[in-house]
C-alpha cells in the first residue's frame, strides 16, 4: 500500500484531512524553517548549497548558483541540474516534483507551484500535485508562474509575467497570461504554418486587430471634402 508521499507524487487526491497527513504537514513545516534560515543574513555560495542540501536530502552540483531570498514549500522533491541559476525572491512547491534541467536560468519572484486544490467547495481541502519539468537551457523571466504538470522544453524563453498553463515545445519563446507562443526556432509563429496548434497562440485576433486599427486609420484619414485617390490609399496602406 502506497505512503501518502508516494501517493502524492503519483498525482493521487490527498485530503489535508487524512491521518497521515500530518507527514506531508512536517515536511512542509521542515521546509519554512531551513527557508528562514537560508533567509537570515548574507549567505555565502557554498552555505545556500550547503542549505538546499539539508532541504532536499540531496546534494546540489557545486554550479548551483541560488541568490536568497529564497521559499520553499516543500523541499524534498526539488532536484537542480547543473549550471542552474535561480535569482532572489522565487517560491517553489515541489510536492509534485519539480525538475529543473542543466543550465536554466530563472529570474527574480518565479513561482513553481505543483499542488491544486479541487474547485468544488466540497473538495477545496483535496490537493492533486503534478509534477513541473524545465528542460535545459530554459529561461524563466522576471514573475514568471509555472503551474502544475507543465513541462517546458528545452531552449525555451518565457517571457516576464507569464503564466505557463500548459506544456510548451522546445526552442520557443511563449509570452501572455496565459503564456502563448510567438516564436518557435527564432521564428514568428504564423497561424497557416503546419504545427501543432496545441502548442500556438491565437495570434491571429492579434493581427486582426491590428488590421482594423490600420483599416481605422485609413477611414479617419479619408474623412473630408475630396476622398483620397487610389494611388493615395495604397501608398498609406505601405507606410
Amino acid at each position: 500500500m502506497k505512503d501518502i508521499f508516494e501517493r502524492d507524487m503519483a498525482g493521487e487526491p490527498v485530503s489535508i484531512d487524512e491521518p497521515e497527513y500530518y507527514k506531508i504537514n512536517e515536511q512542509i513545516i521542515k521546509a519554512q524553517k531551513i527557508s528562514a534560515e537560508l533567509n537570515c543574513g548574507y549567505k555565502t555560495p557554498e552555505e545556500v548549497r550547503a542549505l538546499i542540501a539539508e532541504l532536499t536530502g540531496t546534494e546540489p552540483n557545486e554550479t548551483l548558483r541560488l541568490i536568497p531570498p529564497f521559499q520553499s514549500g516543500f523541499g524534498r522533491n526539488l532536484r537542480f541540474g547543473h549550471q542552474v541559476f535561480v535569482n532572489t525572491g522565487c517560491f517553489f512547491m515541489d510536492r509534485g516534483g519539480i525538475t529543473i534541467g542543466d543550465d536554466v536560468f530563472i529570474g527574480p519572484k518565479v513561482q513553481l507551484i505543483t499542488t491544486n486544490h479541487g474547485t468544488a467547495p466540497s473538495q477545496r481541502r483535496v490537493t492533486v500535485s503534478r509534477p513541473i519539468v524545465i528542460g535545459r537551457n530554459v529561461w524563466l523571466g522576471a514573475g514568471v508562474i509555472v503551474l502544475p504538470g507543465v513541462t517546458i522544453g528545452k531552449n525555451s524563453v518565457i517571457g516576464a509575467g507569464s503564466v505557463v498553463l500548459c506544456n510548451l515545445p522546445a526552442n520557443c519563446t511563449a509570452v501572455g497570461v496565459p503564456a502563448e507562443v510567438v516564436r518557435i526556432n527564432n521564428k514568428a509563429v504564423n497561424p497557416a504554418d503546419d504545427l501543432d496548434q496545441q502548442d500556438l497562440p491565437d495570434v491571429m485576433a492579434q493581427r486582426l486587430t491590428e488590421l482594423d486599427r490600420r483599416i481605422s486609420k485609413l477611414e479617419k484619414d479619408a474623412q473630408g471634402d475630396v476622398p483620397p485617390s487610389i494611388h493615395e490609399v495604397i501608398q498609406k496602406q505601405q507606410r
